[in-house]
Formats: structure tokens, sequence, C-alpha cells
């Protein structure tokens, strides 16, 4: 079941469970998971893409492994607020996802996610550019998550 907003989970999701944010990119998904109250996102991993086959069997495991309740997919929004190509590819990849996971999912704009993760990995973490790059996808999905978390607050 695909849902416009993360409120509209609360309704489809059994307590004590968790959401996985997913941050899709054409190279590398990055992934983050909830707390079973809700409240708080902490990155997991990123997966770089194969086939869709094989990165829906990695991600069907890391739901059983994580007791899953659902998803909250980043949709990438233009600035204005509209939707351009990107957003459709986003949908579709909800779509295929709500066919082959069954699990409810819900869109949060992702715009400028990545954008500031990064900053943050430059400024606070003081990474370097190599572990920055490993590090961003993962953080990105734990930002998009924790927005939809506090939204469902």
């Amino acid at each position: 079941m695909i849902l416009e907003h993360p409120r509209d989970l609360r309704g489809h999701l059994s307590p004590g469970r968790r959401l996985m944010g997913l941050d899709p990119g054409s190279k590398t998904w990055g992934l983050a998971l909830s707390d079973v109250s809700w409240m708080l996102a902490t990155p997991l991993t990123t997966l770089g893409r194969r086939k869709y086959g094989q990165d829906v069997r990695v991600l069907a495991d890391l739901i059983r492994e994580h007791d899953v309740a659902g998803l909250v997919v980043g949709l990438p929004l233009e600035m204005d607020g509209t939707e351009g190509r990107r957003c459709q590819s986003v949908r579709d990849l909800a779509a295929n996802l709500d066919r082959d996971l069954g699990l409810p999912i819900a869109f949060w704009d992702e715009r400028l996610s990545t954008s500031a993760v990064e900053k943050f990995l430059i400024g606070e973490a003081d990474l370097s550019r190599g572990k920055r790059a490993r590090a961003i996808d993962r953080a990105a999905a734990a930002y998009i998550l924790q927005g939809a978390l506090d939204s469902l607050g």
C-alpha cells in the first residue's frame, strides 16, 4: 500500500516494529532504521545497486532481520516543489517494492537532504572525502526518515 504522507502510516503499522528509510539512487540505496518507538532514525547501510531482483532480495532480508513494518522513501521533488522525471522513477520503484514486499510505503520530501548531510559530515564529523562518500547515502536515508518520524510525533 502506497501512502502519500508518513502520518498515514500510523494506522497501518503494528506498535513495537521499526520503520526503514530508503534514499533511492541510480547507483546506491541508502538505508536507515527507526527505533521501535518511532522517535529516532539511525543510518543502517548503503547498498550498491545491481539488478532489481537482487536488490529487493537483500532489502527483504534486512526488513526481516530488523522487523520492519513500513518504508519511508525519499521523493526527489524539484526545488519549486513540483515532481520531475526522478520522482516518477522513485514512484515506479515504490510500486515495485509495494508489489514485492507488501509493506506500507510513504514518501518524504528529500530536497536538500544530501546537501544537509554532507555539510554536517564535513563540518561536524570532519570526515575525509572517501569516508564521506561511503557514509552519505545511509546518512541521507536517516535524515529523510527522521523528518518523517518527526511528522508522526
